[in-house]
Order: C-alpha cells, then sequence, then structure tokens
C-alpha cells in the first residue's frame, strides 16, 4: 500500500504493462473487438460505456478518494447532471444558498419543470441544514465546502449525520478542496464530486468531471447507465490529459494554498477592502472546520469584497499578471469579477473579486493586485 502522493506522481501504477512505457498510454478507439466466442477480448466493447484510459483514470481517482468506484464525465456539469437524474419524483433536494451557480440553476429547473422540491439552506449557519431535511422525503443532500465563490466551510461530516439521519444521500463537491487535502469519503460523504477541469487537471486545457462512490450500489448503476445512455462519459484524450494533471496534483496544489495564504495574509485589514474571504486565515469564521477539513492546505481559492462594486470591476480590468477569465484550480492565477460572470439573477456581492491563486511567484501576484486596486 503506497500513500495517495505516490499514486498520484505514477498515475497508479509505474509503467504501462504493455510495453514498458512510464507514461499512460492513450486508448483513442472507439470500438473493440470480440473473439472467437463473440466475446469481449478486453471486456470493452464501445468507448460510451467504457474504455482503457478512461477505466485507468476512474481507478486512480478512486484510490486517491478512498472509494470503492469512480466515474469519469465529459463536463463536470455532466457529472452534476447525472447524480440529479437519479432523484425520484416526488422527492426533495437540498443544496447551499451560495454554491457553482451552474449546479444550482439546474436544480431549480427540475424544481420548475419536474414533480421535485428543492430548499436552498444558508450555508453561513451551521444548524441551517438540518432545519431544510424534511425526514422521508429529502433524497439527496448537496454540498460544497468551501463554498463557492464566498468560502463558507461546511461542517462534511455534521452534514454526513444530519442527512443520513433523514435517510438521504449526502454529495460532496470538492472541486476546491480534491483528495490533496480533503476525503469526504472518509468523513462520512456518500458521494465524492469534482470538476476534474479545475485541480485535478491543472494545466486549463480539459473539461471533466468525477464522481467518486464507498458504495458502488443501486444508485451509483443508476447514474453508470444515465452516463451510458446520455453518452456523457470523459473522451479518451481528456482522460489521458486527466492522468497527467494528477501526477503534479500534490506539488500543484501545495503550491497554490502557500501562495494564496501568503496574499491573504498581506491583504488581510487592507484599506481598499472591506474583506478578505480565504478559510486559511485564522479570522476566518470557518477556520477551525476548515483546519480539520482540510489537512493538506487550505487551497489557492479566495474572494476580495472591493468598497464598492464598481472598484471590483475597475479591479478585476486593471491586473497584469492575473488573468481575467473564468476557471480555477490551473497552475496560472485568474481574476474575476463574480457577479459580472453570474449575471443578473446572482445573489453573489457585487463588490467581490474571485481570485484563483496559481504557482507563479507569490510577490509578483502581491504587486499585480497592489496596482490594481490603487488604480481602481
Amino acid at each position: 500500500m503506497v500513500s495517495p502522493r505516490t499514486t498520484a506522481a505514477q498515475a497508479g501504477r509505474h509503467v504501462d504493462p504493455a510495453h514498458g512505457a512510464v507514461a499512460p498510454p492513450i486508448h483513442p478507439s472507439t470500438t473493440f473487438a470480440r473473439d472467437a466466442d463473440y466475446e469481449p477480448v478486453s471486456g470493452h466493447i464501445y468507448s460510451r460505456y467504457s474504455s482503457p484510459t478512461v477505466d485507468h483514470v476512474e481507478a486512480v481517482m478512486a484510490d486517491l478518494d478512498g472509494g470503492d468506484a469512480a466515474l469519469a464525465f465529459s463536463a463536470g456539469l455532466g457529472a452534476t447532471t447525472t447524480v440529479l437524474e437519479t432523484v425520484p419524483p416526488g422527492s426533495h433536494i437540498v443544496a447551499p444558498r451560495v454554491m457553482y451557480h451552474g449546479g444550482q440553476d439546474w436544480m431549480v429547473r427540475m424544481s420548475e419543470r419536474r414533480d421535485i422540491t428543492i430548499t436552498l439552506f444558508d450555508q453561513t449557519r451551521p444548524e441551517a441544514l438540518a432545519a431544510s431535511l424534511r425526514p422521508g422525503e429529502t433524497d439527496l443532500v448537496w454540498i460544497e465546502s468551501p463554498v463557492n465563490p464566498t468560502w463558507d466551510v461546511i461542517d462534511i461530516d455534521a452534514a454526513a449525520e444530519v442527512a443520513h439521519a433523514a435517510g438521504a444521500v449526502l454529495v460532496a463537491d470538492c472541486t476546491v478542496a480534491p483528495p490533496v487535502t480533503t476525503r469526504s469519503l472518509d468523513l462520512g460523504a456518500d458521494i465524492a464530486f469534482h470538476s476534474a477541469t479545475k485541480y485535478l487537471n491543472g494545466h486549463s486545457d480539459l473539461t471533466g468531471g468525477i464522481l467518486v462512490t464507498r458504495d458502488p450500489g443501486e444508485r451509483w448503476e443508476q447514474i453508470r447507465r444515465v452516463r451510458t445512455l446520455t453518452g456523457t462519459i470523459m473522451p479518451a484524450f481528456s482522460a489521458w490529459l486527466l492522468l497527467r494533471g494528477l501526477r503534479t496534483l500534490f506539488l500543484r496544489f501545495e503550491a497554490a494554498s502557500a501562495n494564496a495564504l501568503a496574499i491573504a495574509r498581506h491583504f488581510e485589514g487592507h484599506d481598499a477592502l472591506e474583506a478578505v474571504l480565504y478559510p486559511g486565515l485564522e479570522s476566518h469564521p470557518g477556520h477551525e472546520v476548515a483546519r480539520r477539513q482540510m489537512t493538506g492546505g487550505f487551497g489557492g481559492m479566495m474572494s476580495l469584497l472591493t468598497r464598492t462594486e464598481e472598484e471590483a470591476a475597475a479591479v478585476a480590468r486593471s491586473t497584469r499578471v492575473f488573468v481575467p477569465a473564468t476557471s480555477l484550480g490551473g497552475v496560472e492565477s485568474l481574476i474575476e469579477h463574480r457577479k459580472a460572470v453570474e449575471g443578473p439573477h446572482s445573489i453573489v456581492p457585487g463588490n467581490l473579486l474571485r481570485l484563483s491563486i496559481g504557482i507563479e511567484a507569490a510577490e509578483d501576484l502581491i504587486v499585480d493586485l497592489e496596482q490594481a486596486l490603487a488604480s481602481a
């Protein structure tokens, strides 16, 4: 048994058993041969069901997250909507009031078009989740920790306890807290979700989603079947890129975490800001829970609250090192005026700037933000 760091660095195996290649191979074939008895030679039939490269990345992710099985999707939202598709009619979903807006939009769409209700709880109040549950009716609880983009921290262990007591399944979105730092299944979640586009890949060159479970039972088989029927499996080339990204995951995450903490401490109490939102700061209201859950660092995601919405928009246009773009978890640092990105229905504060801290020199990032704040 090796450590997760070694599993990631070696992509789950030392060499390709067929040829001895150190780098993982890619199998782009869409179809697979059968033997003389018309049985699949390798267990694979067609790439909409499975493929060797996808199997490889799923095995690595199951290992990293401490799960029994994993499924890879062509996009994070593909994984999210597939899980939600398994919620039966007449059921109830609970999710945070502030969360990734794409996933929440789909939940709201389901509540408008199907016999499913949704309750959005206040993620800043620890007791709000339990108060939102309807025992015997709530089928699925979806949480993020930390919450995007305010970085409130939800106690995964406590969420699992109340969700299970109500008879619900708990899905934990750990996109910003990958298994480098948080293994949500060990804390009681039933399914871990990751947007593989972000930290897992880390190079801003693929879209993907990952689900990992500790119980590959009936619901998991439903998820697998929906993925097959909708054709949302991860393509082989994306799976190969993801394997490449995973090999440096620990190093990248640790570097981004160190940079983010340095930046957060520098700007905490800054005259041009109302607040710095980062769970690694001792002043953050969720710091103690984050310290318990995020054992490998607090990550590279933070938000800055400027004095006005106009100043936030001006800062986002004025950086020279930070790239004004939407995503997170890459090696490059990104900045965005989040309300402008989410649109007119967003409940995110208008003065919030979301930062994804990369692996550049921290001093360069600090100087860039200082000049952008000064120009605003």
